[in-house]
């Protein structure tokens, strides 16, 4: 930041960013979910749902897919089976049970940067992260209507993507006791987190078959991480044509707030750097929804129109999946809004532009941490000519420091007598005390928008920058910049005009320890910034006061 001013006045927002994001964590959102006990796995991958009431055909349009909730172990079937499925981005386990995705894992995400060969886990039936991806079809006759209780079969227990092959389909069938075959098809392309799901109904049956699909993600929340300075939500996001990029949590899901008809939108479950979502045909029409399971799960998903498939006819249902990081060029190929899962809050209309100045950089330079360094002496030369203006504003008011003093000493404690001198002083010099505050206050949109997008974008995730910086998305391991950081404050403040009452000159002495704790926290690569943002801070502000002051003596 370029000043102690702007020092503060950051601080007082983004502590109260902090305090209501904290809000929200403790009241907004329900208690987390207590642990399960511990299952074996066969018990583990079985995610159910309660019986169905079976709607009459007459109202089938009107049904609502029933939300699953969880069966207990001993009533679990063991005729399912698990079947993996490797591509060049993602690694699965699907539960033949119902086709479910119950794992995934990221091929090209490792959970840490000294673990590159442990995959981060997206997807997982683990009490303490659960997150699954279900789909099915209801109709109003339901032995011939697969939900995800429904137990397929597929030709092998694991797939892989061939070396040479762009695509990889992996099917699994289901058949009912009156000859209609239900074949659930995933396909994988390569070089994309997006994965093409049908269910497609080919009816050999003598009667017409009815029915909708539905798709639905199923997640526990998360255990909080801890770090206070590095909130990021996790939760329910939809986006509509009329509504366009909304959040629900898992109280919102839970009390049924979404609950809408859309065409051309999309469902899911976003968390800091990746997402699991749902993407409907265009033009279609779908049904969203979302609920709370008595265990704590939220369900988000949506269900289609219902659809006639006439005796000896095929005809089926189709849409995309998405489960990987948040790739910015890579969402917005896959649906219109699907980018604001990059979640830069209200000031996204200035962070998308940085983000993408940021990325042409990267583009060039191929490391993070000279991309920032680049891009933060691109926003000093943007504001250059404000930055000028506060200095100028603070090393004249650095001159009249003696002159200030001198009153503090005549008037004593009359502090009414004592402001209306130095208001006279300032009227005689032509000095607007508040010349330093104002063209900073139009800098600090830039700064919040910035600071989110260092936060929110997944490219820093494990990106190196020099020595000791392996990973600029996590805290620097030395505290070297965060003491930098702090020490660059503190020359900073010995640049200002030292404020005449002596209580606020020894709470600013004290702010750089407590802004060096702080960002002791924070992401190296913000760190980095501010490190960069200070030091040319204080090379423009010294250049400045030296100025103005040998034309003083002069």
């Amino acid at each position: 930041m370029d000043n102690v001013r702007l020092f503060l006045i950051m601080a007082l927002a983004f502590l109260g960013m902090l305090i209501y994001q904290a809000w929200q964590e403790d009241y907004g959102i329900a208690s987390r979910q207590a642990e399960q006990p511990a299952e074996t796995l066969a018990a583990q991958q079985r995610a159910a749902v309660d019986t169905p009431d079976a709607p009459t055909h007459a109202d089938i349009d009107a049904a609502t897919p029933t939300v699953p909730g969880v069966q207990d172990a001993d009533s679990a079937q063991t005729d399912a089976t698990l079947i993996r499925v490797h591509t060049d981005t993602l690694d699965l386990v699907i539960d033949s049970r119902g086709a479910t995705i119950v794992d995934a894992r990221l091929v090209q995400y490792p959970v840490a940067v000294d673990q590159p060969d442990v995959k981060y886990r997206l997807l997982s039936q683990r009490s303490s992260d659960y997150f699954i991806l279900q789909s099915g079809l209801l109709g109003a006759d339901a032995p011939r209507t697969p939900t995800h209780e429904a137990v397929f079969t597929t030709a092998a227990a694991e797939y892989r993507m061939a070396d040479d092959a762009d695509s990889l389909s992996v099917d699994f069938v289901w058949r009912s006791d009156d000859g209609v075959t239900v074949t659930k098809r995933y396909t994988f392309n390569r070089g994309t987190h997006a994965v093409e799901l049908q269910h497609i109904v080919d009816n050999a049956s003598a009667t017409a078959w009815t029915g909708r699909e539905y798709r639905q993600l199923q997640r526990g929340e998360k255990a909080d991480d801890g770090n206070v300075f590095m909130y990021t939500y996790t939760g329910g996001a939809v986006y509509t044509q009329q509504d366009k990029y909304q959040k629900y949590d898992f109280d919102d899901l839970g009390a049924g707030q979404l609950d809408r008809d859309a065409v051309d939108g999309w469902v899911s479950m976003i968390q800091h750097y990746f997402l699991a979502a749902i993407v409907p045909p265009r033009g279609e029409e779908q049904h969203f929804y979302g609920k709370r399971l008595p265990n704590g799960r939220a369900v988000i998903g949506a269900y289609t129109p219902a659809k006639t498939v006439a005796p000896g006819s095929r005809d089926g249902f189709t849409g995309t999946l998405f489960i990987g990081p948040k790739l910015q060029a890579e969402l917005e190929q896959i649906a219109e809004g699907l980018d604001l899962t990059v979640d830069y809050g209200w000031l996204v209309f200035i962070a998308k532009p940085m983000y993408w100045v940021l990325d042409k950089i990267q583009g060039v330079v191929h490391n993070w941490g000279w991309t920032i360094i680049i891009f933060t002496i691109l926003i000093k030369l943007a504001f250059f000519k404000l930055s000028e203006t506060s200095y100028r504003s603070m090393a004249n008011m650095r001159k009249l420091t003696p002159r200030i003093q001198a009153l503090k000493d005549r008037y004593g404690d009359d502090k009414q007598r004592m402001q209306q001198a130095m208001m006279e002083m300032y009227k005689t010099e032509k000095i607007n005390p508040l010349g330093g505050c104002l063209p900073m206050l139009v800098q600090i949109p830039f700064f919040i928008a910035l600071y989110w997008v260092l936060l929110e974008s997944v490219e820093l995730r494990q990106a190196p920058w020099i020595l000791w910086i392996d990973d600029l998305s996590i805290k620097d391991p030395f505290f070297v910049l965060p003491l930098i950081m702090g020490v660059s404050m503190f020359i900073q403040q010995k640049l200002n005009p030292p404020p005449p009452d002596p209580m606020q000159a020894k709470i600013l002495m004290f702010l750089p320890v407590v802004f060096t704790v702080m960002f002791a926290f924070f992401p190296s690569g913000l760190v980095l910034y501010w490190v960069v943002n200070n030091i040319l801070s204080i090379a423009q502000q010294w250049v400045i006061t030296k100025r103005i002051e040998e034309g003083a003596k002069a």
